[in-house]
């Protein structure tokens, strides 16, 4: 029997395999591969190390003699081992074909369901719904504006976005209602080391607020009061409240269509100052208006996840957060532009880029 190939590492080669060998993400073969030179640097026999590693001799004769041959691109395996795919494309047009089928009894497949219909295995399924970014699973919700005046008022509104009146404010300007003042019906559990933050699933309900929020986008803040109520009076209240923080200068607004900003009180309200400029999103339309994304991100840091003994507890943790808010501020940026926005609008609606 021929002796087993001598094999030197220099300094680096060396540092490269105990890596792979310490590294608890690498490969159990990448792992092995690594451990059979470094044995082999040692001057260990073939047969000594398939005995310490628990693997067949020929294995690490293998391996030995392939880093003697090309160093440490030689521990890889060459491209294109490995189990070839069973189905050919008339299986997977099939699969996909049928996934985008319901079954009858059914609203969506899953892929041990699909595997038994069409008799290849629920892996087979996953795979080719992987490969062609297929999840039956997974749906969202949508809403088109039928507004016979969406373009018109998507150009007005990116326009203020993007270029706004010289000297003048713009402000984004909604309400968020019904927020819930939710006790959890036991202590919150706090995060710990592998443990994330837990809270009990049932509640005891305390109450609502309505939270009504300018979001200043000509300098970033945000004024916001709470008001028991949700109606044009509350509205008319947080308008007085915005024209004492701002009494002078021209003023554009954003809003949607709710009934409260349209009452006659309202429009009499705003008739008497001319300063004030509104400009309303089209209908089912609201993602236009920026305040919005400032509610979502109140409601994921601070609403969802905590517990209030009642309205006002509520109220103070909001307008704590909106204290805190405005002395770290984040800017918010629109980088849209109409043209880009009315044409992923219109691949969404119809399914085809016009």
């Amino acid at each position: 029997m021929p002796r087993p190939l001598s094999i030197s590492l220099t300094a680096e080669e060396k540092r490269s395999l105990e890596k792979v060998v310490r590294s608890p993400s690498a490969a159990v073969r990448d792992v092995q591969h690594a451990q059979i030179v470094l044995l082999a640097a040692e001057g260990l026999p073939n047969g000594e190390i398939a005995q310490r590693l628990g693997c067949n001799i020929n294995t690490a004769r293998l391996w030995r003699n392939r880093f003697h041959a090309l160093r440490l691109e030689g521990l890889s395996d060459a491209k294109g081992r490995g189990r070839r795919p069973v189905y050919d494309a008339d299986k997977e047009a099939e699969i996909i074909a049928a996934t985008l089928t319901p079954p009858d009894n059914a609203t969506h497949w899953s892929s041990r369901r699909l595997g038994k219909k069409l008799g290849v295995s629920k892996s087979t399924v996953h795979r080719v719904w992987k490969a062609y970014d297929l999840k039956p699973h997974r749906e969202k919700t949508f809403k088109y504006s039928r507004d016979p005046l969406l373009v018109e008022k998507v150009v007005d509104i990116i326009g203020l976005y993007l270029n706004p009146p010289e000297g003048a404010l713009v402000l984004s300007v909604d309400e968020k209602s019904q927020i819930q003042a939710l006790e959890r019906t036991q202590p919150i559990l706090p995060l710990g080391p592998g443990r994330p933050a837990a809270r009990t699933h049932d509640y005891k309900r305390n109450g609502t607020t309505t939270l009504y929020a300018a979001l200043n986008l000509t300098r970033p803040e945000v004024i916001g009061r709470c008001s028991k109520r949700h109606r044009h009076q509350e509205f008319l209240g947080f308008m007085r409240m915005i024209d004492l923080q701002y009494p002078s200068g021209e003023i554009h607004l954003i809003l949607d269509n709710y009934g409260t900003h349209k009452h006659p009180k309202v429009e009499k309200w705003f008739g008497r100052r001319p300063r004030y400029h509104r400009h309303f999103t089209p209908t089912s339309a609201s993602w236009l208006n920026l305040v919005e994304v400032w509610f979502s991100i109140l409601t994921r840091q601070r609403i969802r996840r905590g517990s209030f003994s009642s309205e006002l507890t509520l109220q103070k943790a909001i307008h704590s957060y909106i204290r805190d808010w405005n002395e770290h501020p984040v800017p918010f940026k629109w980088v849209k532009t109409v043209t880009e926005v009315l044409r992923h609008y219109s691949i969404d609606k119809n399914g085809t880029e016009h």
